[in-house]
């Protein structure tokens, strides 16, 4: 098999299974195993992995299980081929590379999402649920607020924690109207996905792009124009198709605040301010600013629990007396973060870092930058976005890290950040609703939908195109 059909192999296999990859500095003794037994093997043992991730729903099989084990057989086998060349400290440069980038953006998201857990203790988002039910508003109007809170929270909260909130406001809300509930989510998740478009914090794909510094903070905010048609242009064709009478007020809704939740969001604007001040000013990784963060709330917390501690002291013997302190503890909270996402990453980057380090992604590289050119190849990435994860396809674009101007790395990044929205299974936001919204919001629901997204996506792009 000659590098031209294994270049066509991997593209087919790109685009039909989710693929990450941080791979490793290029050295020229690095060996091309892309035509060699091992390469094949590769392959062969990331596609049976990710296969099983993805009946991962029928299987009842956490998705970080397979990709685990297959990321340790996969270096292994790269370690055992090098070591036969003499060139083991080649192979572990490689790996620990692959590790090290891993571990910034491990670090990173566990800190956002601790405050994100730490916020719903303390009853923030229930806040935000309260206000948005307990007025006397339409279903079209819940519908375009819905929508635009989502647009603004996920450049802050990043898109999966901002549809599920805003998904828990439209069951609420829309529970006598099923055709609205499943509308609304698919307003939500083009919403979600188009506000984490045009943040480095709004989704994990922009995240990655501004951490390995391709683009400056405020270069993304570039995106802002397009973003907004991606969200508007479909929302304002759904609209016509809404009922428009007034749903009932929930009985059981709840507006109260824990004490220390609002100043609880401030640290976290610090945490980011910080995170943005370290990359920018002092030229380190965000995650260090992040961790810096996480010493923010850990402070904090002691104070809670000292609050707590001394009231409780204090009205131990008045019957019915309560403190507004709380036993609040930043440990509790980073326990419940995604630990099996987290994990899953790890598997992903370290597994498709093998496949990037045997080669393979520099023929993939070759033929769609090469061949295709960057504007086309960057727009397939979003619509591969849309049958596969789009935390992977960004993960391979970086490895590949083509020649591109930055007006092509804001299409990639917008491309890959909405072309998600086109398919509820292309975006972690529309996967999620559909668990949380079974039964109203599915695969066919979103499909039906899907020229008007199209339209949104195909108008964002020329925007970009023509603005930037």
């Amino acid at each position: 098999m000659n590098k031209k059909i294994s270049s066509w192999v991997f593209l087919n296999i790109l685009l039909l299974f989710p693929v990450s990859v941080l791979s490793a500095e290029v050295s020229p003794h690095r060996l091309d195993l892309t035509t060699h037994l091992s390469g094949y093997l590769v392959l062969f043992i990331f596609l049976i992995a990710y296969t099983l991730v993805i009946f991962e729903e029928k299987l009842h099989l956490q998705k970080s299980k397979p990709v685990l084990v297959a990321a340790g057989i996969i270096w292994a086998i790269i370690a055992y081929v090098y070591k036969t060349h003499g060139l083991n400290d080649l192979a572990r440069q490689a790996l620990e590379h692959n590790f090290l980038e891993y571990t910034e953006l491990f670090f990173f998201l566990l800190v956002a999402m601790t405050y994100i857990s730490a916020m719903i203790e303390r009853g923030v988002f229930d806040a935000l649920h309260f206000a948005l039910v307990s007025r006397n508003y339409s279903y079209r109007q819940i519908f375009w607020i819905t929508g635009i809170v989502a647009f603004l929270i996920s450049p802050v909260a990043d898109n999966l924690t901002t549809a599920l909130i805003m998904c828990t406001v439209i069951l609420t809300i829309g529970a006598a109207k099923p055709e609205f509930i499943a509308i609304a989510c698919v307003n939500i998740v083009v919403a979600a996905n188009a506000g984490g478009a045009f943040s480095p914090f709004g989704d994990i794909t922009t995240l990655m792009v501004w951490q390995k510094g391709i683009l400056e903070f405020t270069t993304f905010f570039k995106l802002f124009i397009p973003s907004v048609l991606n969200f508007v242009i479909p929302a304002t064709i759904m609209y016509f198709y809404l009922p428009k009478d007034s749903p009932a007020l929930p009985k059981e809704v709840s507006a109260g605040i824990k004490h220390g939740g609002l100043f609880i969001v401030l640290l976290f604007l610090a945490t980011i301010a910080t995170s943005i001040f370290f990359h920018q000013f002092l030229h380190l990784p965000p995650a260090i600013g992040m961790l810096m963060g996480l010493g923010y709330l850990k402070l904090f917390g002691y104070y809670l629990r000292t609050k707590f501690r001394r009231e409780r002291s204090a009205f131990d013997m008045i019957p019915g007396a309560e403190g507004t302190g709380s036993a609040f503890d930043v440990f509790s909270h980073i326990a419940k973060s995604e630990w099996d996402t987290l994990f899953f990453f790890y598997g992903i980057i370290m597994s498709v870092g093998g496949l990037g380090f045997m080669g393979y992604l520099s023929l993939t590289s070759e033929f769609m930058y090469g061949e295709l050119g960057a504007t086309t190849a960057n727009i397939l990435v979003g619509v591969a976005s849309a049958l596969i994860d789009n935390i992977p396809v960004m993960f391979a674009v970086l490895t590949m890290n083509p020649e591109m101007s930055e007006t092509q790395w804001l299409l990639v990044t917008l491309t890959a950040g909405t072309g998600g929205s086109l398919l509820s299974i292309g975006s972690a936001a529309g996967v999620a609703l559909m668990g949380q919204a079974k039964g109203f919001y599915t695969f066919f629901s979103h499909l039906k939908w899907m020229p008007a997204i199209a339209l949104g996506y195909i108008v964002s792009i020329y925007a970009h195109l023509l603005i930037n």
